[in-house]
């Protein structure tokens, strides 16, 4: 079976170097909204989606996520980040899972629009800092109730992984 979908289920990899040009506000558009249509448990939308091109902030945001990764530039120098939060998962458990939906429709929209994008973790730690608390607020976020979930570096590929890893043997079973 084949269609445009499957293909760029195959075809999309994560991107680790980036153009330095600033990715165009349609492409930036139709990758948001993707987000916006991803599932959600009891279609309760939980999910916030945060788009920060402003180089300020993407500096700060990267230097924050690399301390506590001990990276020095977790987001491959991405003149995009797109953040994604959920409600605290004490309160709703399913924010993770909402979350890493809305990611992942963000990765495949990206790779549609001729984009790359790379998964970054540790923004649930990041913003239960004092600092990340405050870049919260600064977003226009709350701080109570609110967790991060995941972010992706978003721009145009510098450059595309030389090869694809096979798929592991039995990695899916059928049973009848």
């Amino acid at each position: 079976m084949e269609n445009d979908i499957l293909r760029a289920l195959r075809e999309r990899r994560s991107i680790r170097r980036f153009k330095p040009e600033q990715i165009k506000d349609e492409e930036l558009q139709a990758v948001l909204e993707a987000g916006t249509w991803a599932p959600t448990a009891k279609g309760l939308q939980d999910p916030w989606i945060i788009a920060v091109q402003r180089p300020d902030l993407v500096e700060r945001i990267d230097r924050l996520n690399g301390e506590i990764w001990g990276h020095p530039h977790p987001f491959y120098g991405a003149p995009t980040i797109i953040l994604v939060f959920g409600s605290d998962p004490a309160v709703w458990p399913n924010s993770f899972q909402d979350g890493s939906l809305v990611l992942g429709n963000m990765m495949l929209a990206a790779h549609a629009v001729g984009l790359g994008s790379c998964w970054i973790n540790r923004e649930y730690e990041m913003f239960r800092t004092p600092e990340g608390k405050e870049l919260m607020q600064e977003l226009g976020l709350e701080t109570e109730g609110l967790a991060g979930i995941g972010a992706l570096a978003v721009g145009y590929p510098a450059s595309f992984p030389p090869s694809v890893k096979a798929r592991k043997d039995n990695y899916f079973r059928i049973i009848k």
